[in-house]
């Protein structure tokens, strides 16, 4: 006969079980020493839980600036280390209860360090995508050229024209047939035009 799982959660590497006594001392601290109902456990583990497990993809260095209590920080390191599905959700909504235990100081600053890798994020991506069209009009078209470098004069030009040069051959060396040939320079003259961009926006590539 199989064995049944216990319900349940991590505190510091330890597994809490559902209506112990460690979970009922948890429970009373979340509420300043007044067992919480199921009611306020579901409503407490509502948007605060989604804001936790936000904080699960957050980036290193955002994380590591934000005001959470050493109890929260370890249950979240805890929780990107369970690989089950049943035991992380269980550990998300331990992180949820957590949650609510945060000043308004401390959920703002959650919230802030969100929205800036959000905001970076999507910037990233902009910068790709601005990155690929250079590429391509740098490739097809050498009138492309003095526009490019009238905008990032950075630009090592010698290297850039070797590039686009050798780019262009490989897509000619292409069999009938195939797919334009991608090869080396490519690569590297993406890589180029991404860095000015980049750099040019004041973020490291």
């Amino acid at each position: 006969m199989a064995r049944k799982s216990r319900k349940g959660y991590y505190v510091e590497g330890a597994f809490v079980p559902e209506g112990s006594d460690a979970d009922l001392q948890f429970r009373n601290e979340l509420k300043g020493g007044e067992a919480p109902s199921r009611t306020e456990l579901k409503e407490a583990s509502g948007k605060l839980q989604e804001l936790g497990e936000e904080l699960l993809t957050l980036r290193a260095d955002l994380f590591a600036g934000l005001p959470l209590p050493e109890k929260l920080r370890d249950a979240i390191v805890e929780a990107k280390r369970i690989t089950n599905f049943e035991g992380k959700r269980r550990q998300k909504q331990f992180i949820g209860k957590l949650m609510h235990r945060l000043d308004a100081e401390a959920l703002e600053a959650v919230a802030a360090a969100l929205r800036v890798q959000r905001s970076q994020s999507a910037q990233d991506v902009q910068r790709l995508h601005r990155a690929e069209k250079w590429r391509d009009a740098l490739i097809a078209d050498d009138a492309q050229l003095g526009p490019w470098l009238e905008e990032y004069p950075g630009t090592d030009a010698q290297q850039l024209r070797a590039l686009i040069r050798q780019a262009r051959k490989d897509s000619r060396d292409s069999r009938p047939g195939e797919s334009q040939r991608q090869g080396r320079a490519y690569r590297q003259l993406f890589a180029l035009v991404r860095e000015q961009i980049s750099s040019s926006a004041g973020t490291p590539s």
